[in-house]
């Protein structure tokens, strides 16, 4: 389909995962911050944080979706990753956008710069009609996001791919024509 595009916003570029980027990965995913709002398991290791930057690498190529790397562009440094999920899952909604920074870039805006950046993109390069973003119910920084946004809050269901998951996910949905591209 496309390998992944680079873009740019106010302070951020948002491109392809490399290889260089594992240990930063790694780190993030590891965090125990990012561990209980992503649900990663404890042992999730090196292996785990490669096989999820290929996966989204190789989403780009088959689907047209992603991650992006997140980087500020001043300093080069590794903040996160950010873009639009489509997996092959059951009951999963649609198109998503999502996002995750190391916690020590938390609170800086970088979360919303970059989901807005991912927004534009699957309204006006996919032609997606409708986006979503499926969030565990304490994972409350993710929330605000999402409404900072401009997501509603639509649903609330356990989706398949967290059988453990004591409670139901928001599903957050955002619609083109209520989308506010200034952001």
């Amino acid at each position: 389909m496309v390998a992944c595009p680079t873009l740019e916003t106010d302070r951020l570029v948002l491109r392809p995962f490399r290889d260089d980027d594992l240990a930063d990965q790694f780190a993030m995913m590891d965090s125990p911050e990012v561990r209980a709002a992503l649900r990663i398991p404890d042992g999730a290791g090196l292996p785990e944080a490669f096989n999820a930057m290929a996966s989204v690498l190789g989403q780009w190529e088959l689907r047209g979706t992603g991650h992006w790397a997140l980087e500020e562009k001043d300093s080069g440094q590794f903040v996160g990753s950010a873009g639009l999920n489509r997996p092959e899952r059951h009951n999963w909604p649609g198109v998503e956008v999502g996002w995750t920074l190391h916690p020590s870039q938390w609170g800086r805006g970088y979360a919303t710069e970059a989901g807005a950046a991912a927004v534009r993109y699957g309204f006006e390069e996919l032609g997606e009609e409708r986006l979503f973003s499926c969030i565990v119910p304490d994972n409350h920084r993710s929330q605000a996001v999402a409404r900072r946004l401009g997501f509603e809050l639509i649903e609330e269901r356990v989706i398949s791919f967290f059988p453990d998951e004591p409670e139901a996910h928001g599903i957050w949905a955002l619609d083109r024509n209520t989308a506010d591209f200034s952001r």
